[in-house]
């Protein structure tokens, strides 16, 4: 069955360069990611081009002979999609799509986009992904359909007229503005939804995309969310109500970040990041398994910054422990040295409760659901002190203190 689906993938070649910024380790991972969101769109990777070069090569993003050997490559085995690692200008999409016509040329950007089109389940999810599809789509219109350059002909369109290209950008621009128009009407209704949820405290689920968030919501909240291991399985902001003893709180999964997330979609997935924005707590979710787990943070903290909610308090929550190994060092070997690959699960605690404090970070398995009872009481006590702080005397964390007052204003009524 496996075998079946793979051979209705489309066979996909991808692109990168090393560059004074991109060393080979890093190049490699971020291929690794792209052939893991190729696989998501439903392509199969059958091949990896890379080339060292100072900066990207302004005509065609590799050198003349670099994108030669492509198009042989292309040419030779019937590939239907060639992908670049970076957003392509769309000059270079252009100047490539004229050497290699054989197959479609897209960059990490469309891909993503293609991604969220495909996972968009939602009205709302839908339309802040064409939204972000159009704004990528109007530069390059010309270069995608060169077809459009020829003049319109018949009755009223003879002489100079207007160019098929021209109408295309008029009607994409027009579909920018009533898709703006729309999202606008849909955040002030989500705006209202949000409001209306009354004064319970907020905790917004945020990490990078795959690291177990929308498990985690399930394993807290014991509700029934979307999850797969593919990247973006979760667009739409699920909220849900959770009590953790006698205190409720507002629960929100919002969709993964992204290294090089395109800044289309910060802009039209504006409403949906509002849950992170409006959030009182974030739990920031880390998929410690994962190798490059530290840069997943620093990609993560600084979408925070961009959509301006790096201020709120953060529990870091280390998940899939029970899927971690580390590399290891024979006794006898002195040439290997020690680097953070090799740390032990132990070692990543004490390094990572040093640094944001011991309060503030855990270690869990979501599936396995371990060390998740330390979770909810970390969660209920920093819910607890937010709600504390907000309502000095509420019901829910003192539910004798309404009849003490009764009972205190009763017995002063009976004096009199």
């Amino acid at each position: 069955m496996l075998e079946k689906e793979v051979l209705n993938f489309e066979k996909t070649a991808i692109v990168g360069i090393v560059t004074q910024n991109q060393s080979e380790e890093k190049l490699r991972e971020y291929l690794d990611e792209l052939e893991f969101l190729t696989f998501t769109a439903g392509g199969q990777v059958v091949k990896r081009f890379s080339q060292k070069m100072e900066r990207p090569n302004p005509k065609t993003f590799v050198g003349t002979g670099k994108i030669e050997e492509i198009h042989q490559y292309v040419k030779e085995n019937e590939i239907s999609t060639l992908i670049f690692d970076d957003e392509l200008t769309p000059s270079q999409q252009k100047n490539i799509s004229k050497v290699i016509v054989e197959c479609k040329i897209l960059d990490r950007t469309h891909l993503i986009l293609d991604i969220f089109a495909q996972r968009a389940e939602t009205s709302y999810a839908r339309t802040q992904v064409e939204l972000a599809q159009c704004q990528y789509l109007l530069p390059r219109l010309s270069g995608m359909w060169t077809h459009l350059e020829r003049q319109k002909g018949g009755i009223g369109m003879r002489g100079p007229g207007e160019t098929e290209i021209e109408t295309d950008r008029r009607i994409v621009r027009d579909r920018i503005a009533l898709l703006k128009d729309k999202i606008k009407a849909i955040d002030k209704q989500m705006g209202t939804q949000r409001g209306n949820r009354g004064a319970m405290v907020r905790v917004a689920l945020v990490g990078y995309t795959n690291v177990g968030k929308s498990t985690l919501m399930n394993a807290i909240g014991k509700s029934d969310v979307f999850v797969e291991n593919k990247l973006f399985a979760t667009l739409d902001t699920t909220v849900r109500k959770v009590v953790i003893k006698n205190l409720p709180f507002l629960l929100s999964d919002t969709v993964g970040f992204i290294r090089k997330l395109p800044t289309q979609l910060v802009d039209s997935f504006k409403s949906t990041l509002d849950e992170v924005r409006e959030a009182d707590l974030l739990l920031h979710v880390v998929d410690i398994s994962h190798p490059e787990f530290e840069d997943h943070i620093a990609s993560v903290n600084q979408t925070l910054m961009d959509i301006k909610a790096s201020d709120k308090p953060v529990i870091m929550v280390f998940n899939k422990i029970d899927a971690y190994t580390h590399l290891t060092i024979d006794d006898d070997d002195l040439m290997t040295e020690k680097t953070p690959r090799h740390n032990t699960l132990e070692e990543w605690k004490s390094t990572w409760m040093s640094r944001v404090g011991e309060e503030n970070a855990l270690f869990i398995s979501a599936t396995n659901k371990e060390n998740f009872e330390e979770l909810r009481e970390r969660l209920y006590e920093t819910v607890r002190q937010i709600h504390i702080t907000r309502f000095p005397y509420n019901k829910f964390l003192y539910p004798d203190y309404k009849d003490a007052v009764e009972k205190e204003v009763d017995e002063d009524n009976e004096d009199e």
